[in-house]
């Protein structure tokens, strides 16, 4: 059997020595570079492992991670049983440092239709779950408090911008999607709501809402008028 070059960054392992046969051939030179291709796009956190089902053995291994070797038992007796899934999974399952690893596996075909091996990708997910707690942490914070009164009593921007996007929200409309009714509509629900008392909050409003200043004063205005 030729040596094949691995791919760049993928760890393979050959097939130990032992008597050839036209199955382990035509899993070898079908799908191992298809193994090696998955592992090197996701290097390093999948491993692929081909598993020839004639002897149950473990047949090629790309990015090894689980720590098994070449002749390895499968333990996939039931196989022949579910081959019609041809894929099965994704499902998950623990490796030996008790990281979880994300599976799917799919059954391989001789050229007479039978299941001759199967390619399961493992997929290291355990380290993306340690990012993932980091930027909850982060997002959450350790030790928030409420906003100091003394600070924000009297932030008209932070209640205006509560109001805004409470009102977007129940209406499921975004910032960028309103239309010149919608804000006319929100300049005058602000004002309803008083927010138009402090200073430079017109000039606010109108930045915020993609408005002219002469716009919002205008509107204003007219409320006035009719109040009146």
């Amino acid at each position: 059997m030729a040596v094949r070059s691995d791919p760049p960054h993928v760890l393979t392992e050959p097939m130990r020595k032992k008597k050839s046969s036209p199955v382990k051939d035509l899993l070898l030179t079908r799908y191992a570079p298809l193994a090696d291709g998955i592992a090197t796009l996701f290097f390093p956190y999948a491993e692929v492992v081909i598993h020839d089902l004639r002897d149950q053995t473990v047949l090629y291994l790309a990015n090894n991670l689980s720590r098994r070797e070449i002749g390895d038992d499968s333990a996939l007796e039931e196989v022949d049983h579910s081959a019609r899934e041809r894929v099965i999974g994704p499902y998950e399952k623990l490796n030996w440092d008790g990281r979880r690893m994300r599976c799917v596996s799919n059954v391989l075909f001789d050229d007479a239709g039978k299941p001759a091996g199967m390619m399961c990708i493992n997929f290291n997910i355990a380290v993306f779950e340690d990012v993932r707690s980091t930027l909850d942490l982060f997002i959450k914070g350790a030790g928030i408090v409420a906003q100091p009164d003394e600070l924000f009593r009297d932030d008209w921007q932070d209640r205006i911008n509560t109001f805004l996007h409470g009102w977007l929200r129940e209406r499921q409309i975004g910032l960028n999607a309103l239309t010149r009714d919608h804000r006319r509509e929100l300049v005058e629900a602000l004002h309803a709501e008083g927010a138009f008392r402090g200073r430079s909050s017109a000039n606010y409003v109108a930045a915020v809402l993609g408005m002219g200043r002469a716009t919002v004063y205008k509107h204003l205005k007219q409320m006035k008028e009719n109040a009146s």
